[in-house]
């Protein structure tokens, strides 16, 4: 129904019966994993209904000059991010609002320059369509400023709005909201995807994509394995089976990688934390990590069920306190000095 889009052929029917019977709600969630194209779906719906699909594409976020545009980003001074709030806007009448910034949040001044945008009626057809990316990455005074343009939209604006986990929203956007859930593809839907791009290592992608193709895509396997070594250290200093010195090598290196986000490192801890809760107790399960089973069973053998339970749940805060802009080589030392045996 929509041109290059896999799985969630439910979400993708829904979506086109709106458009066939004309009856658009006029606020979409689109909830799901990351990677599994929400945003790519929104875009699809987008061009079926204004057409000009090429150029609504070119706000793909994963586009290499997209991608260049928000890494320059960051690296400027907030003040000035503010006075020139990102939106990303190919088509006249397709508007793509994203996080930025270091702490990757939508702020307060996207949300004010799209409630001033929204006053503007379409420029060739019925319709203008606004996609919040990640909404649930809006700080506290943005999402309640989009709130004021939920509670009346003009009649031609459609906001379409993509979220990791539709309940960390305020329970009054979602109210507002016509909810559709993306789940991961299965395995098959994986492999066809995976051949059909004709990407190298397709194993490995498909066990660590899980599910998201746009994971299995962009998935840097150097980059990948160099902040698994790091994690593993983490892992072993902290389980008592490698002095702490094996793991303050990796510290320091990563505190030198002033470009390196903690938050990729703990994407890697949770996948590493999982690979040993079933080997610990369902060996027979399939491992994200297949390529390195004996140096995790290794590892499983001395540590318990409520050792990895605290090791997750230090995990969690870690990642509650992203947005605070913590000292990420502190941050890891305490996890490691919590949990050393």
């Amino acid at each position: 129904m929509f041109e290059n889009f896999y799985g969630n052929a439910t979400a993708a029917a829904v979506l086109n019966e709106m458009v066939s019977g004309s009856r658009i709600p006029q606020t979409i969630l689109l909830a799901g994993p990351d990677g599994i194209g929400k945003a790519t779906l929104a875009r699809r719906f987008g061009a079926r209904l204004l057409g000009h699909g090429p150029a609504i594409e070119k706000d793909d976020l994963s586009l290499p000059h997209n991608v260049e545009m928000l890494a320059e980003r960051e690296k400027m001074p907030a003040d000035k991010r503010g006075d020139d709030p990102l939106l990303f806007q190919s088509h006249p009448d397709f508007v793509t609002f994203c996080p930025e910034g270091p702490l990757r949040q939508i702020s307060i001044q996207q949300m004010r320059i799209l409630k001033e945008r929204a006053q503007f009626a379409p420029l060739k057809g019925r319709h203008r369509i606004f996609l919040i990316d990640q909404i649930d990455r809006a700080n506290e005074q943005a999402a309640n400023s989009l709130l004021k343009i939920l509670e009346e939209p003009p009649p031609y604006l459609i906001l379409v709005c993509t979220a990791s986990n539709a309940y960390d929203l305020l329970p009054t956007i979602r109210s507002r909201s016509v909810p559709l859930y993306l789940s991961r593809l299965t395995p098959e839907e994986m492999h066809a995807f995976v051949d059909l791009r004709g990407l190298d290592q397709a194993k490995r992608r498909i066990a660590l994509a899980a599910g998201s193709p746009g994971v299995a895509v962009s998935l840097d396997l150097a980059v990948y394995d160099k902040r698994r070594a790091a994690m593993l250290a983490l892992l072993g200093a902290a389980a008592g089976v490698l002095p702490w010195a094996d793991w303050a090598k990796q510290s320091e290196a990563l505190n030198a990688a002033r470009s390196e986000k903690l938050e990729n490192y703990l994407k890697v801890l949770y996948l590493l934390l999982e690979d040993l809760l079933w080997i610990r107790y369902y060996p027979e399960a399939p491992l994200k990590n297949f390529d390195i089973r004996r140096e995790l069973e290794g590892l499983s053998r001395v540590i318990e069920f409520e050792w990895i339970r605290k090791a997750v749940r230090k995990t969690d805060e870690l990642i509650d306190l992203l947005r605070r802009n913590i000292q990420r080589g502190i941050a890891l030392d305490a996890w490691v000095l919590e949990l050393r045996r």
